[in-house]
């Protein structure tokens, strides 16, 4: 493991958020873990699963895509991993949506002229 990504892992800033995501776990199979916090260096996990400290793991995150890591340290139902490489926390907060996720009467059909809000 990098130096410097653990050093981020330790001393960066961290984000409370409450989110899922899909953990390879070591020898085959994944679990859907929540994330509790989240920095640029590593992640805060929560699951009924068992990991051993200094196990290498992929995380699938939201915008990010999988990122390969270590668990550093394991505690009951929680366990700390350590990213291989630095993400953005931010874009990992980012939520996508689609169009038709939109109520209809905000969906644009490329007709109108202007901005998306009306003005009094």
């Amino acid at each position: 493991m990098d130096e410097e990504v653990a050093a981020l892992s330790r001393g960066a800033d961290r984000d409370s958020l409450f989110m899922q995501a899909q953990l390879a776990l070591p020898g085959g199979g994944s679990v859907t873990v929540r994330v509790r916090n989240l920095s640029p260096g590593g992640m805060l996990a929560e699951a009924k699963v068992t990991v051993a400290q200094g196990a290498a793991v992929e995380v699938d995150l939201r915008n990010v895509g999988s990122v390969a890591g270590r668990v550093i340290w394991v505690g009951e139902g929680k366990f700390g991993i350590a990213f291989d490489r630095a993400i953005d926390p931010q874009a990992v907060r980012r939520k996508v949506v689609s169009q038709s996720d939109l109520p209809p009467h905000l969906r644009r059909t490329g007709l109108e002229k202007g901005p998306l809000y009306r003005r009094r």
